[in-house]
């Protein structure tokens, strides 16, 4: 819905143009993670920043909601040890102590496809890179000794590889995998637990390159990389109410319910932002919106092939939601084998459950399902559930529901690497801020960070003002 805002949260009334011949002024279009990264970026380095966002809230893909006395995410979202944008979010809006990190990579793997159930373990030791998952490897059960064997041929492979060759874009994951002698069980057991879970996609749809990045980084950089980190909150808790907070303090603007129409470049080389009955004028814009939404807003000439915005694709996430009257999960999370369920999480804590146990089940490149009816998503998953979980047997369910992100991620696929736009326009001082941008990174909250730091910080270039990457800064 398209409305012009009230007042910010300092009392302030309509949006009026700014005055030039004050402090250099940006808006930023769109309070998702890469763009509120963006507007404490350029509001921590002196700009005067508004911040304009469609939605009532905070945090894009990445939300909460209230449903009866739940508060539940939109969907489960963790991250790792290695994204270190992501962690410096969360230390500027104060919620590092809210999504804490593991002590040590450990990932429950349940294999409910074979005669019998078995757990196995994906965890690292103490051993330097690449040893530190040599243990784990060797003690995983749902590979044989030659599958292990060949995965950590693979592995020495892919260390040597350069994430960002475009050759490696051209080609898909399941390919390369292939031709390093994984066995189509290794790839269902290890390669695509990983894969799917980090690109939104299996290893046949993804890029070689963005493949290679997430192993690489994740998991051969350094020992302590890929220990995984989740919110013990609500995601809104981190991304609205605390981001807004920290915008509020480093003196941001925020409009919300408020839909930008059109950006424009006048003759004396300012930018006018057209909102429903009115219109901001500034030195700067940032759009950090989906790519349909800046193809849409980009003025003429912006960027070279504007076109190839549209050629990104999307892919989709499902999460199914389960409450049942009694605790049925022992773990935090665990991951999945031989069922359709992938990643199953514990959410009772988080959602203000007093009673009983929600779990959350996270699904990803799943363009199949995305638009089942719940009643036959129901039939799919619930004796799903109790095959892997024995205590789901004999508990009643009290809710059931399902959350649908039809285009939760960009479609990170052979060739994507091209598309994907740098922070810079042919525009002068109009950006680009979102996880589908050239950032290196697959489509997760850490690209989204890192979209928002390039995007200042080619603002501030632009603006003439002195700044320091964050994370250059912080090494």
């Amino acid at each position: 819905m398209c409305r012009v805002p009230d007042c910010d949260s300092r009392g302030g009334g309509r949006m009026t143009t700014s005055d030039s011949t004050t402090t250099r002024h940006a808006v930023v279009v769109g309070g998702g993670i890469a763009g509120v990264t963006a507007a404490l970026q350029l509001a921590d380095a002196g700009v005067r920043v508004t911040l304009v966002e469609g939605r009532p809230r905070l945090g894009g893909l990445a939300f909460s909601f209230t449903r009866d006395e739940l508060t539940v995410d939109n969907g489960q979202h963790v991250y790792l040890r290695c994204c270190t944008a992501y962690r410096w979010f969360l230390d500027r809006v104060d919620g590092a102590a809210l999504a804490p990190v593991q002590d040590r990579l450990d990932v429950p793997v349940l294999d409910v496809g074979r005669d019998r159930p078995r757990v196995g373990r994906l965890r690292r030791g103490v051993l330097p890179v690449p040893l530190h998952l040599a243990g784990g490897l060797a003690t995983y059960p749902h590979l044989s000794l030659a599958e292990k064997a060949a995965v950590g041929r693979a592995a020495l492979a892919l260390k040597a590889l350069d994430p960002a060759d475009p050759a490696l874009d051209g080609i898909d994951f399941a390919t390369w995998l292939g031709r390093h002698g994984q066995s189509p069980r290794a790839v269902e057991a290890l390669w695509d637990l990983v894969c799917v879970a980090t690109l939104n996609v299996r290893a046949a749809q993804a890029s070689m390159g963005l493949a290679a990045m997430v192993f690489k980084t994740g998991l051969l950089s350094e020992r302590a990389a890929a220990d995984i980190g989740w919110a013990r909150v609500p995601l809104g808790e981190l991304h609205d109410t605390l981001a807004r907070k920290a915008l509020d303090a480093a003196g941001v603007r925020t409009e919300l319910r408020t839909r930008v129409t059109a950006v424009t470049r006048g003759e004396d080389g300012r930018w006018s932002v057209e909102l429903p009955g009115t219109r901001i004028e500034a030195d700067a814009v940032i759009l950090a919106v989906p790519q349909r939404e800046t193809h849409a807003l980009l003025p003429d000439g912006a960027l070279d092939h504007p076109g190839r915005l549209l050629d990104i694709g999307t892919s989709p996430i499902l999460n199914v939601h389960v409450v049942y009257d009694r605790k049925v999960l022992r773990r935090p999370f665990f991951a999945a084998l031989g069922t359709p369920v992938q990643w199953v999480f514990d959410r009772t804590d988080a959602s203000g459950l007093k009673d009983g146990q929600y779990v959350a089940l996270s699904q990803s490149a799943v363009a199949d399902e995305i638009d089942l009816p719940v009643a036959e998503l129901r039939d799919r998953y619930l004796p799903e559930l109790k095959r892997l979980l024995p205590a789901a047997r004999s508990a009643e369910v009290r809710d059931f529901f399902v959350t649908r992100e039809r285009t939760a991620t960009f479609a990170p696929t052979p060739g994507v690497g091209r598309l994907r736009p740098a922070a810079s326009t042919r525009a002068p001082g109009l950006f680009l801020a979102g996880a589908w941008t050239a950032t290196g990174w697959p489509a997760t909250m850490e690209g989204a960070v890192r979209s928002g730091f390039n995007a200042a910080g080619a603002a501030l270039s632009e603006l003439g003002r002195t700044h320091r990457h964050p994370l250059r800064e912080a090494a």
